[in-house]
């Protein structure tokens, strides 16, 4: 179906749509659908990645905010009785809902980039019933998710992300593979919920609230940034120097900290 029967972007839902067939093509190698497996995609938008999808796939869930795409949608896959389309908000979408029989699901999408931190920590929240997610986000994104510690890039996001998940940039996407062509380059990254957690298994909330105010000002030592929250003892006693910056401890150290913390109150 030609793009010319799509309604045009809508800049308030950040809407970018791939059309250049090499990169879908390597998009569909790196997520490797198979049969059996439950798929779910996030803003199909005009179906680029959709189509083979439902060529590799044989249950495929799409999430769609914009209520002009989904009946254009449901007209073209009208034949595929395995494909469920959901006019949805991604960021509230009940993901369990679509669990059947114990299955995990596999999620992809093309992320508007207004969204994507709040959609990340959404989907981190049902990780339990995910198998992996793969992803197209601004790069600038996916180089932060996946900072190391000591970097300007490392920061809440990394540390949430990594704590849950293995991360990998995959590729980098250029601005011409979209229209409308957007004015930062994009990425591809791969996110593996893990089983076992790095540093453990912590309460999120509490993990993201520390963090949280760590990075309240980088340019401050950690002890001065959590001075209202952690005593300077209890920062010794995980291995932090009351010197170092927030972005310079690992993601171990912070789930240590917390951990510390929960105890201590």
């Amino acid at each position: 179906m030609a793009d010319k029967i799509y309604p045009k972007a809508r800049k308030r839902f950040g809407q970018n749509f791939l059309n250049d067939q090499a990169i879908i093509d390597d998009i569909i190698a790196a997520i490797d659908p198979q049969k059996g497996q439950h798929m779910v995609e996030i803003g199909p938008g005009r179906a680029a990645i959709t189509q083979p999808l439902l060529q590799n796939c044989d249950q495929l869930d799409v999430i769609e905010l914009d209520r002009d795409l989904v009946p254009l949608l449901q007209a073209r896959f009208a034949a595929f009785e395995f494909l469920t389309i959901h006019q949805a908000d991604a960021l509230s979408f009940d993901y369990r809902s679509l669990v059947v029989q114990g299955e995990n699901l596999r999620v992809i999408g093309n992320l508007p980039y207004n969204i994507t931190t709040p959609l990340l920590f959404h989907l981190l929240d049902q990780a339990d019933i995910i198998d992996d997610m793969c992803f197209m986000l601004q790069k600038e994104v996916v180089q932060r998710i996946c900072a190391q510690p000591g970097g300007k890039q490392y920061g809440r996001l990394s540390i949430m992300v990594q704590h849950q998940c293995q991360a990998e940039l995959l590729f980098i996407v250029p601005p011409e593979a979209f229209d409308p062509i957007p004015k930062v380059e994009s990425a591809i990254i791969y996110l593996r919920p893990l089983t076992d957690r790095r540093g453990g298994n912590i309460c999120l909330k509490s993990l993201r609230k520390l963090v949280t105010q760590a990075f309240s000002q980088r340019r401050k030592t950690i002890a001065n940034t959590l001075k209202k929250v952690v005593s300077h003892e209890l920062l010794l006693s995980v291995g932090i120097d009351l010197e170092q910056r927030p972005e310079t401890i690992s993601v171990e150290q912070y789930v240590a900290l917390t951990h510390a913390w929960i105890a201590s109150t």
